[in-house]
């Protein structure tokens, strides 16, 4: 199979799933649970998921691991965009060219729908099916999902980027802000589902994470080079918004160059990585190159 229809593949599967955990809640609060599937379930790659699946799937661990996994962390990050877009944070009214949630439904009805999706987030770690060794996994892959969503990763990440905004920041708390609010949940892909091989060693888990690590920062520097020259029909909000709100980017920091030629740079030691890895990364290597290489 090839990368793309691979690709698609898991997004489907990850799709199905989601959706059908969202129809299985009680109808008790239509409203909330309809802005949850509005929130999970109109458009997204599936990024996360397919990082997931791609580095499980080299280490043989059993797919309904890996769904368990990334569909705990595709709720983590759904829960974030909702929040992102509110009117307090980045006032956002299209997200993947759909109405943000609190303007297909409304502010509050938003809010409840992210803090729901990350509580479901960990439910779905301690309750859905895993295999015996994962089994004995689940504290920990919730400590590291926690983590990684938390003041040490994607909240943190954000309260560096509200704090800076309209200000000028140095390169270097650019890229802290970059790889806790968009890497953190990227790495932590990687990091869960080596958790559950019990045949990986420390030093090739450790490689793996590395690699999640660059590929999370390489994947916001070409976002950000397509807030400038992206299509936004394509990107699905509009082009230049990031400097519209005095967002820090890195074009608008190094210069349009210097940031190509830092993805660039980005690009080769993901590939480094990969190719010191004792497995089958052919996958991977097609993933790194559409994150790099993507238009929107």
């Amino acid at each position: 199979m090839n990368f793309d229809a691979l690709r698609q593949q898991i997004k489907q599967q990850t799709d199905e799933h989601l959706l059908g955990l969202i129809s299985q809640l009680p109808e008790h609060a239509e409203n909330l649970k309809a802005a949850m599937q509005h929130a999970l379930l109109v458009g997204g790659k599936r990024m996360r998921p397919v990082l997931t699946h791609l580095v499980g799937n080299s280490l043989d661990i059993p797919q309904q691991d890996q769904l368990t996994i990334s569909m705990a962390i595709e709720c983590i990050h759904a829960y974030s965009l909702v929040h992102d877009d509110l009117p307090a944070m980045d006032d956002d009214a299209l997200r993947r060219g759909q109405p943000t949630c609190h303007v297909a439904f409304d502010e509050a009805t938003a809010i409840l729908a992210g803090d729901a999706l990350q509580t479901m987030a960990f439910t779905i770690l301690t309750d859905q099916p895993m295999s015996d060794y994962a089994n004995t996994k689940r504290a920990q892959l919730v400590s590291v999902l926690a983590n990684a969503s938390g003041y040490n990763g994607m909240c943190g990440g954000q309260a560096i980027d509200l704090q800076s905004t309209g200000e000028t920041i140095s390169i270097d708390t650019l890229t802290q802000l970059h790889q806790l609010k968009t890497g953190a949940l990227l790495s932590a892909c990687v990091e869960m589902v080596t958790l559950v091989s019990s045949a990986i060693d420390k030093d090739d888990r450790e490689q793996f994470i590395r690699f999640a690590r660059i590929v999370g920062l390489a994947f916001q520097v070409q976002d950000d080079i397509l807030d400038v020259e992206g299509d936004a029909r394509l990107i699905g909000k509009p082009q230049g918004s990031d400097a519209a709100l005095g967002k820090n980017t890195f074009p608008a920091l190094l210069g349009m160059a210097a940031a190509k030629s830092e993805l660039t740079r980005l690009h080769e030691e993901a590939l480094q990585a990969l190719a010191s890895l004792p497995y089958n990364t052919d996958y991977l290597v097609a993933y790194t190159d559409l994150m790099v290489n993507r238009n929107h």
